[in-house]
């Protein structure tokens, strides 16, 4: 009897593993900043590199910090959709170029467009890692005060700009 128990128990662990992990968001592996503030940073902006770009840059405003390197293909099917949120909406949005070639960086704005008011170049990373970034595109809510209030990791889409987004940027604007 025990020798069918241990095969059965078994199987039933398995079972409960692939349950719970059939629930789980593949997107989100557990590092996330969402709820903290912003980190301190300070960078330099990728076609201005006279100027800078800070954390406090962001205060006082809901924005959108959205993470993007030119050698990163999703980016590049996702800037458009930025074109148009920058030049359809008031939403501020900041770039963060992450561990890129400056020079490349700055030619791929020229070409395509700039949605941004500005963007940091991260060349090491160092902010990146402090955002807990998994990779590029990802993009950030920061509130007023300068929390972070929600992380879209992957590019954005209409339909998570609509649902997911918009909506939000609404309440935080709001409140």
């Amino acid at each position: 009897m025990l020798r069918y128990l241990i095969p059965l128990g078994i199987f039933a662990v398995i079972s409960l593993f692939l349950y719970i992990g059939l629930g789980l968001n593949p997107r989100d592996i557990g590092v996330t900043t969402v709820g903290k503030p912003l980190p301190a940073f300070t960078l330099t902006h990728v076609l201005d590199t006279e100027k800078t770009l800070t954390d406090k840059d962001l205060l006082g405003k809901v924005a959108l910090l959205n993470a993007w390197a030119s050698w990163c293909v999703t980016c590049r099917h996702e800037h458009p959709l930025l074109m148009q949120l920058a030049a359809e909406t008031a939403i501020p949005i900041y770039g963060l170029n992450y561990q890129d070639d400056l020079a490349e960086a700055q030619t791929l704005l020229k070409e395509t467009g700039n949605p941004y008011i500005a963007s940091g170049f991260d060349e090491h990373g160092q902010v990146g890692i402090a955002l807990g970034l998994t990779g590029t595109p990802e993009t950030f809510i920061v509130d007023k005060q300068g929390i972070i209030r929600y992380k879209q990791t992957g590019p954005l889409t209409v339909k998570v700009l609509s649902e997911e987004i918009l909506p939000l940027l609404q309440r935080l604007n709001d409140s």
